[in-house]
């Protein structure tokens, strides 16, 4: 069995990229695991799509075979070439893979270093993939372990200790262009938590904030939390040409803002677009909007990530630490069943041999605890410097190999049966 994860992220594709490579919904996702299903080389598997990044994490038996069909896959829903993918991506696979996600989980592979969201993220498209039954035991030991290791990573450094995000970056991005923002009338399109966090950050700016979203009791409960307004989205194209700020967020797959909605106005307009794909699809230029997409973030997020560059430090020495825990975790899952069924067969050969003994009366009836116990007792003292060196093989091929022979030598299958009996074969308290 092997961890395997194929990524697209800011680091290596771009936003046109990306959004071709966009999961926008739970339909979607579900579609593409269940073909990921159907191979005969993966077991499970679950999608992450976020603003930033796109990767697919699965459990299989061959991670090039699995890779494969994770491009053609990809290629298949994308239209982009297998070829181009497989130039483009990042793949992980084993420890390498359980590293990365270890560093996604703990914000440290993110655009915005620290940020808020992805765990969050992550955490829902587990669940997606677990109730759909695409994820099993093998997803969820990485997934524990990441999110683990995401606490300590909260806990130890100061990696998180300012809060931030995308939506906090974009409406830093937006202040730094026009100044103060008290009193200007801002525009925010979505109900994500995207939506909600741009809204916030507006209002405690001084901004008069208008929420919109297809769904108009969505966008009520948000206006409500926020102490914001809240409109109708039939009234987007009028909308968006009566604010000087719009912020957009929201999962369709098609541009809800194009070219033909936009009107002159008399005073200059700060659009940023955080979806994927694309919410905006316009000339900016012949309007004489500032137009930002995600990622424009590029010159705050350098400044970020030197901030925080001795906290990132520390936090991927806590990463690669619960890395190397997490499979030393694994070998114990592996060893210790056939530990177990190697004392139960030692113990079911001496309780066998030592009634024999009785039965036939070559020792007394009134010795059989004490010849049972001695019984025992050497063969525990026999096996216990080789259960000592089951446990001690720390490396994952040398694991293997051991876990492949000792199965063979006990014949794995009547071992498992043995494993379920009793092994009390001496009354105790004697």
């Amino acid at each position: 069995m092997h961890y395997l994860i194929v990524s697209f992220s800011h680091k290596n594709s771009t936003l046109a990229i990306r959004e071709k490579l966009a999961f926008v919904d739970e339909a979607r996702q579900l579609s593409a695991m269940d073909e990921l299903s159907k191979t005969p080389y993966i077991s499970e598997s679950m999608i992450l799509s976020t603003c930033n990044r796109v990767e697919i994490l699965c459990s299989c038996n061959d991670p090039e075979a699995a890779t494969d069909s994770i491009f053609t896959l990809l290629a298949k829903r994308s239209g982009l070439g297998f070829d181009d993918l497989r130039t483009r991506a990042d793949v992980f696979d084993d420890q390498g893979c359980i590293h990365h996600l270890f560093s996604v989980a703990s914000s440290l592979d993110s655009m915005v270093v620290g940020e808020t969201q992805i765990a969050g993220q992550l955490k829902e498209a587990f669940k997606l993939s677990q109730d759909h039954g695409f994820s099993g035991q093998k997803l969820s030991r990485a997934m524990s372990y990441a999110f683990k290791c995401a606490a300590e990573v909260r806990n130890a450094t100061n990696i998180s200790s300012k809060p931030v995000s995308v939506a906090s970056v974009a409406v830093a991005k937006v202040k730094e262009k026009i100044g103060d923002l008290s009193g200007k009338r801002a525009l925010v399109i979505g109900s994500g938590e995207m939506s909600v966090i741009t809204c916030k950050h507006l209002v405690a700016q001084g901004a008069d904030v208008t929420i919109m979203n297809r769904t108009f009791a969505k966008a009520e409960v948000i206006a409500s939390e926020c102490n914001a307004r809240v409109r109708s989205f039939e009234e987007i194209s009028y909308a968006i040409n009566e604010h000087e700020l719009v912020f957009t967020s929201t999962g369709s797959l098609h541009p809800i803002i194009t070219e033909e909605m936009i009107r002159p106005c008399a005073y200059d307009r700060v659009w940023f677009d955080m979806a994927v794909p694309r919410d905006i699809e316009c000339d900016p230029s012949v309007w004489g909007i500032e137009l930002f997409y995600v990622d424009d973030l590029k010159e705050i997020v350098s400044e970020n990530i030197a901030l925080r560059e001795d906290e990132a430090k520390l936090s991927y020495v806590i990463v690669s630490r619960h890395t190397i825990g997490f499979f030393e975790w694994l070998k114990t899952l592996t060893i210790e069943p056939l530990i177990k069924n190697l004392y139960t067969r030692a113990y079911q050969s001496a309780h066998e041999e030592s009634t024999r003994v009785i039965e036939n009366g070559y020792i007394p009836k009134e010795y059989e605890y004490a010849v049972q116990k001695a019984t025992l007792q050497a063969l525990k003292r026999f096996l216990h410097p080789f259960a000592s060196r089951m446990r001690d093989g720390s490396d994952s091929m040398r694991v293997d190999t051991l876990i492949e022979s000792m199965s063979f030598l006990m014949n794995q299958d009547e071992g498992e049966e043995m494993s379920q009996t009793s092994c009390k074969y001496y009354p105790k308290g004697k």
